[in-house]
């Protein structure tokens, strides 16, 4: 319903004093004296501030009675509902139930769904929860700090909470807590979004580059005053960068893989559900091709690791997923030449997009739609607004790969820095 423009309006008192009123017949109610509570009697007040609150008030309280009516209309029994922590436990329990989401998307619901019961109160009634109290709650959680040590959250992370929270009501609509249509986080119009920025990706010597630091990184051996930081085994880094570089999956989509989305009969990588992770759409259910350069990465990981199934990359610690190797990440990007922070797997994403369209199929450019369905996209738009990245450096080839011969076959122009840091490279490794 839209809110009435004009709600408050004066009247001249009987000394010239304007008067404040209040007009509610779209909720039901009239036009009304706005009365500080407890003055059955009386004029209405003169101060525009106290009109403000009187208003915001009594109109919360006609909705309450309108929310009642509508309960009552269809045929739902007028009782108090559950609070908010019993039912995100039930709402949880059934999304655990539906088997659609693995235990990691879950631990992340309930994290949040916990941190709004927390502000809103464990027994808030939920049709007691307006708009405005959910805005007043995500700007709450804007000021948390950020996992990566961001002041703040950022604006996409807060539009993760709002979906939470819809998401919560719309099962409170199904199981008749509150009247069809009533969500408060859905009812934000302007609803926060991250902040639209250029990605960074690699062009392909680039990534040739990083692919051959991650091939010869070791880890630091531990001193009596510098012990070793925890790290991922390079076998398994090489692998996973290189798994990353030439699939363009996701982040997770590449975590969660299983050693039998691997198939070297077909030479394909197939993403799909698992109890690691889900996928993030319909779409993302998808196979693509297995190159040549990856097969053989991988072809040797798995013999050398001994990895018979489960985990494509088990975490060393916990044989669950991975959590995070940017520490990992950074130490390799380092040593080719990058600051740290500066090479981060999303870019990954987007290498792989901008080589692949570089490729030929029979000769022929690689259609846009190829490419879109290998990233789990149901559309050309992202690869043609987001990802389509052209290169400054002209690449046509059968396949994509990243191998030191594309530095070696710069132009001479571009070629002497990333030599000297291919070079430097091996000559660390040399020593």
């Amino acid at each position: 319903m839209a809110r009435r423009k004009n709600r408050i309006f004066t009247r001249p008192g009987p000394d010239g004093t304007l008067l404040y009123y209040g007009d509610f017949r779209d909720l039901g109610g009239g036009r009304e004296a706005l009365k500080p509570s407890g003055k059955a009697r009386g004029r209405a007040t003169s101060d525009p501030d106290v009109a403000e609150a009187l208003c915001a008030a009594r109109v919360e309280e006609l909705l309450k009675q309108k929310h009642a009516g509508e309960r009552q209309t269809v045929g739902i029994e007028q009782k108090a509902g559950p609070g908010l922590k019993a039912f995100a436990a039930h709402h949880l329990a059934e999304k655990a139930k539906s088997g659609k989401f693995s235990e990691r998307w879950l631990a992340d619901l309930e994290k949040k769904l916990t941190l709004a019961c927390t502000f809103f109160g464990d027994d808030r009634q939920l049709d007691s929860i307006t708009p405005k109290n959910v805005l007043v709650f995500l700007e709450s959680v804007g000021q948390r700090a950020g996992r990566r040590g961001n002041a703040t959250l950022s604006g996409q992370t807060r539009r993760h909470y709002l979906n939470a929270l819809s998401g919560l009501y719309k099962r409170a609509q199904q199981d008749e807590h509150v009247p069809p249509g009533f969500n408060p986080a859905a009812a934000i119009i302007d609803k926060p979004t991250g902040e639209p920025e250029e990605a960074n990706w690699l062009e392909p010597h680039e990534a040739a580059l990083l692919l051959e630091a991650a091939r010869l990184h070791e880890i630091p051996k531990a001193t009596a005053d510098r012990p070793a930081p925890p790290a991922l085994p390079p076998a398994m880094l090489h692998a996973l960068i290189a798994t990353m570089l030439l699939t363009g999956g996701r982040k997770s989509e590449i975590l969660g893989l299983e050693v039998g989305d691997i198939s070297f009969t077909r030479r394909k990588v197939t993403f799909r559900p698992n109890q690691w992770r889900g996928l993030k759409t319909r779409t993302s259910r998808r196979s693509v091709p297995l190159w040549p350069q990856l097969e053989a990465i991988l072809r040797e990981y798995i013999k050398t690791q001994g990895i018979a199934g489960g985990l494509l990359f088990p975490s060393p610690r916990t044989e669950d997923m991975i959590d995070n190797f940017d520490k990992s990440l950074d130490a390799i990007a380092e040593k080719a030449g990058w600051k740290p922070g500066e090479i981060r797997t999303k870019a990954f994403r987007h290498t792989y997009c901008a080589a692949r369209l570089q490729t030929l199929d029979r000769g022929a450019p690689v259609a846009t739609f190829t490419v879109a369905r290998e990233l789990g996209h149901g559309g050309l738009t992202l690869v043609n607004r987001v990802y389509g990245h052209m290169g400054e450096i002209a690449h046509r080839s059968e396949v994509v790969e990243y191998t030191p011969a594309l530095i070696h076959g710069l132009p001479q122009e571009v070629r002497p820095p990333f030599l000297a840091r291919l070079e430097a490279l091996r000559a660390v490794r040399a020593s």
